[in-house]
């Protein structure tokens, strides 16, 4: 009989060879297509900002700062200012956010919290299928259904009673036709509630069951539930799906298009007439026969972008960075 004795030094350990997985040698494509993919993507952002300030720069350079502080836009004498435009898009944007976020929320809620469970799937659908609607049929309908009804039955009505002199007069001034800054507001806020409406539901789903019926274990009603427990939870990835409206609202064109007016002026009330970026673009880029007017219509786009991209590092400050445990 014949003995193998050890002769590895004691306290040593007899390491055995670490089996590969299975279709390990492709980890290293799979990541390098991996980086590739981000790379791509950074390169395209960089050459569409590179591309538009090449563009605009004849714009910049003719005008300096009066491109954004001036909202004359004359083709004609090749005199152009961007300051109507940029106001027109903050204006509606924002007015569309706050039209449609507490309907969005409360959408939300009635669909996680009261809605009965035949009716969720379906409700929960249709919210989802508003969202896929096309923005040009938004605009043909604010065109022919909304804007000739809110001429009169709102505005025409507001216009007779105001008294000459008035504050009320001075907010309903102008042509009673519903083609105005809150039509195209209210336009933008029907586009963007079931995107953030779908987005905030699907938050809400994810909360564990168990928090919520903790916080009514210790008393708590429903509205204070939903705020001091739902919200918080949420809190971060909600303010992703405000950001994702607010996108949209910043860059729609045609709807905006057939129902703002189309002014280049700066709006005097909610109810005058004017213009945003992506309209303006949308109105002039085929007419654009020279050089400084095909410019500064590429200086616009430059300008929504950078307006795009201060929303999302603003978002991205107010949230601050996530909490290690």
């Amino acid at each position: 009989m014949t003995l193998t004795l050890d002769q590895s030094e004691p306290g040593q350990t007899t390491r055995t060879p670490k089996a590969k997985p299975r279709g390990g040698a492709l980890d290293p494509f799979f990541e390098a297509l991996c980086a590739a993919s981000a790379t791509m993507l950074l390169a395209a952002l960089c050459g569409v900002l590179i591309s538009r300030t090449i563009g605009g720069w004849p714009a910049f350079h003719k005008f300096g700062l009066k491109f954004f502080t001036v909202s004359s836009w004359n083709p004609v004498t090749e005199v152009y200012g961007a300051a109507g435009p940029i106001v027109g898009t903050l204006i509606t944007s924002f007015l569309a956010l706050l039209i449609s976020l507490p309907v969005a929320f409360g959408v939300a809620v009635f669909l996680v919290e009261f809605c009965p469970s035949f009716l969720r799937r379906t409700i929960g659908t249709a919210v989802e299928l508003l969202a896929g609607i096309p923005s040009i049929v938004y605009g043909m309908w604010g065109l022919f259904v909304l804007a000739p009804w809110f001429a009169l039955h709102v505005q025409l009505p507001l216009l007779l009673a105001a008294k000459p002199g008035s504050l009320l007069e001075k907010l309903t001034t102008g042509i009673p036709n519903g083609a105005n800054i809150l039509t195209a507001s209210i336009i933008l806020a029907i586009m963007i509630l079931p995107f953030m409406a779908a987005v905030l539901r699907d938050l809400l789903m994810t909360i564990p069951s168990q928090v919520r019926e903790s916080a009514y274990g210790l008393g708590g009603n429903t509205v204070e539930v939903i705020l001091s427990v739902s919200l918080p939870y949420i809190k971060r990835s909600a303010v992703g799906a405000i950001m994702l409206g607010l996108g949209r609202a910043l860059g729609e064109t045609m709807a905006v298009t057939f129902i703002i007016g189309n002014s280049h002026a700066f709006p005097k009330n909610l109810f005058d007439s004017g213009s945003t970026i992506a309209s303006t673009i949308a109105n002039e880029f085929n007419e654009a026969t020279t050089e400084m007017h095909t410019s500064s219509l590429i200086a616009l786009g430059l300008v929504l972008f950078m307006i795009t991209f201060a929303v999302l590092a603003i978002a991205r400050a107010l949230l601050g960075r996530p909490k290690v445990a």
